[in-house]
């Protein structure tokens, strides 16, 4: 745990929760050393949000209260632009913009990625900054690329994220869930198995019979000499 992503996740009332119930040495102890520079995202956080489907969006209204939006899209439909920087199209939906209204007033967000399959979740902070379709429309056609071509009418705007810090989490209490296209290639990889598993099979008992044959044939050439 990076002490950036400590200096934001534990206040001062989650540190005492955690001395009183003896985790501070392990969680908020990062507190007391080491450097505040924001995380840069390594090859592992890398990978794992570019084969992201979904995410979830974490925002606070301007009167603090939370705020969580699903996100999802093929593969790829979060950019990473650098080891700092996120980037997703902002799709139309159904026209609340509470998202939006909140990263007005409020630039601080949080992501949480989850692969249910490996039981993996990432966390990331990070602050976000808007630009509409009018301003810059080549940088949403850039940033919408996963979509091949099928979302730019309804692609209103990119959201940037600049990566403060990020954290993953263990994988207890995690359930497995596959989508349909993760049963799709098990059941594809189990009938290739099965396939070859057969044809070794019958490779097998084609050279059993072969040596039986030439068995029986030595057997009789031995029975004739007699």
């Amino acid at each position: 745990m990076s002490n950036r992503y400590a200096r934001i996740a534990f206040s001062e009332a989650a540190q005492q929760r955690q001395k009183l119930v003896g985790s501070y040495r392990d969680y908020g102890a990062q507190l007391e050393h080491g450097r505040d520079e924001p995380q840069p995202l390594d090859l592992r956080e890398q990978g794992f949000i570019r084969a992201a489907d979904s995410f979830f969006l974490g925002t606070a209204t301007p009167d603090g209260w939370p705020y969580i939006q699903h996100r999802g899209g093929p593969p790829g439909f979060v950019q990473v632009l650098d080891d700092h920087t996120l980037a997703f199209v902002d799709l139309t939906g159904n026209g609340q913009y509470v998202t939006v209204g909140n990263l007005t007033a409020n630039d601080r967000v949080a992501l949480f990625f989850i692969d249910y399959p490996l039981r993996e979740r990432l966390k990331v902070y990070g602050h976000a900054r808007m630009v509409e379709r009018a301003d810059d429309p080549d940088l949403i056609d850039r940033i919408s690329t996963a979509y091949n071509g099928a979302i730019q009418k309804i692609a209103e705007r990119a959201i940037i994220i600049t990566v403060e810090a990020f954290n993953w989490n263990c994988v207890k209490y995690i359930r497995p869930r596959f989508t349909k296209a993760r049963l799709d290639e098990a059941i594809a990889l189990e009938r290739r198995t099965a396939a070859a598993e057969q044809q070794r099979l019958t490779a097998q008992l084609e050279e059993l019979r072969r040596e039986n044959e030439e068995l029986r044939a030595r057997l009789a050439v031995e029975a004739t000499a007699r």
